[in-house]
């Protein structure tokens, strides 16, 4: 099945879930309150339905249009824009007849929903699999650094050990791009000495001029042998498989980094190879190739033959049940944190981040070309995490814009009019559709050029 068709459908149901989770969110409550809800609806059904059936009170149904759902709770002015309804005398079973406080509930069940769905699933993850990490201070001789250009705008070095984002020790080095990116300053150790450094405001702005070098920092890896292949031009100098390349014309090395050089300046020769093996040194002369190559294969076959020669740890965690409670509400709270951090990245025009805004097709990339249970769960709660965040800011037509006006309701103890209502709906809506265009503007530029 081809890639796109798994990411589409992963992508599909993922929405699906978390759209039906949310709208139940305020589906129950409401319910709960004696409040009418007219309508619960999977994607919008303008002009028509794929389905429909009427329960009770209650339609349920499923539009064609895969930009969200809606429950339409009666008196209550919402995305459907229904005044006509308005006019009339409250009923006790509409919404505006209800107690503020019953109102806030309601409106706080969607996003209370998504942020509990995101950490059951973490806490799920986290009982079923466990965590695999390397720990950040553990990389023996630091950290490489494979864009050099991008390392220079940021100030790091290969070698470098990024101790802590803005005073808070980096754990685990998985997550240190994504702390970079939503940090302001580095706690860096270099040569046996440690300092700040800012990171620079724009520097969101530089990794999206090249997406592809967004995972600018790696491990240090040693150049030990994989594969002599036949037609190598040292298939016959006596090399072997896990031979490690210690030194070249004299010159002492324990990295691929620190060896690259030398072959790029050594096009084309012959070089002297100190190469170890069983922990004896054997000298050896090998040929460059004119793209500065041994024509070898290097590398050690898994992560764990790197820990076990000292390059670097692996932290294996397993959870309980119970232990697996908190780690799931942490790993919520801490992505939450992440997305906010992010949030004011991109408000801020100085850094550039607001370029890197995608809509559809960026969320859809969450997801990996292949069917993986751990990575689409994954994806999932941190899309469930946008939600809950995305509807809780304080615009109208979100919930965060009917929170705001209800605290302002029960702070005052005076209501708004359900004319400023209507026209702070029509004003929100309008907004959203901006910011939809420009999200998913940002995919189709960068599909047509980058």
């Amino acid at each position: 099945m081809s890639p796109i068709i798994i990411k589409t459908i992963q992508f599909f149901l993922s929405l699906s879930l978390l759209i039906v989770l949310h709208e139940l969110g305020h589906f129950i409550p409401a319910k709960l309150f004696k409040t009418r809800v007219e309508k619960f609806y999977l994607f919008f059904d303008v002009k028509f339905s794929l389905f429909k059936k009427k329960i009770g009170e209650t339609v349920y149904g499923i539009g064609w249009l895969p930009l969200g759902g809606y429950v339409k709770i009666a008196g209550m002015i919402d995305e459907s824009m229904d005044t006509e309804a308005m006019k009339e005398e409250p009923k006790e079973w509409e919404f505006r007849s209800k107690p503020a406080w019953q109102r806030l509930i309601i409106m706080l069940g969607g996003v209370t929903v998504n942020f509990i769905l995101a950490v059951i699933i973490y806490i799920g993850m986290a009982w079923s699999y466990g965590e695999e990490y390397i720990p950040a201070d553990s990389l023996k001789d630091g950290l490489l650094v494979t864009e050099k250009n991008i390392g220079d705008k940021l100030g790091v070095q290969t070698g470098d050990l990024i101790l802590a984002i803005d005073g808070e020790k980096i754990e685990k080095f998985g997550a240190l791009p994504i702390e970079i990116v939503n940090g302001n300053t580095m706690t860096i150790q270099r040569d046996g000495r440690t300092f700040e450094q800012e990171i620079p405001v724009d520097f969101i702005a530089t990794l999206l001029e090249d997406e592809d070098k967004i995972r600018f920092l790696s491990m240090r890896t040693p150049f030990v042998i994989r594969e002599v292949p036949e037609d190598s031009q040292n298939a016959n100098i006596g090399l072997q498989e896990k031979d490690a390349v210690i030194g070249i014309n004299g010159n002492v090395v324990h990295y691929q980094d620190e060896i690259v050089p030398i072959l790029t300046e050594n096009k084309g020769k012959k070089v002297q190879l100190s190469v170890l093996r069983d922990g004896a040194t054997i000298p050896m002369e090998a040929e460059v190739s004119e793209e500065g190559k041994l024509g070898v294969i290097v590398g050690l076959s898994s992560m764990e033959e790197y820990q076990e020669k000292g390059y670097f740890k692996i932290e294996t965690v397993k959870y309980s049940f119970l232990e697996s409670i908190p780690a799931g509400i942490d790993k919520g709270v801490s992505t939450l944190s992440g997305y906010v951090k992010q949030m004011k990245k991109i408000f801020n025009p100085s850094t550039g981040a607001y370029k890197g805004v995608g809509g559809f097709a960026a969320i859809g990339g969450l997801f990996p070309d292949s069917w993986n249970w751990p990575a689409f769960w994954s994806a999932t709660a941190f899309i469930s995490i946008i939600l809950a965040f995305m509807n809780i800011l304080p615009i109208p037509a979100l919930d965060g814009g009917h929170v705001m006006f209800l605290l302002y309701e029960i702070i005052s103890g005076r209501k708004p009019s359900d004319k400023f209502l209507e026209y702070a709906q029509m004003t929100g809506f309008f907004l959203l559709i901006a910011l939809l265009l420009f999200a998913n503007g940002n995919d189709v530029y960068k599909w047509l050029f980058k």
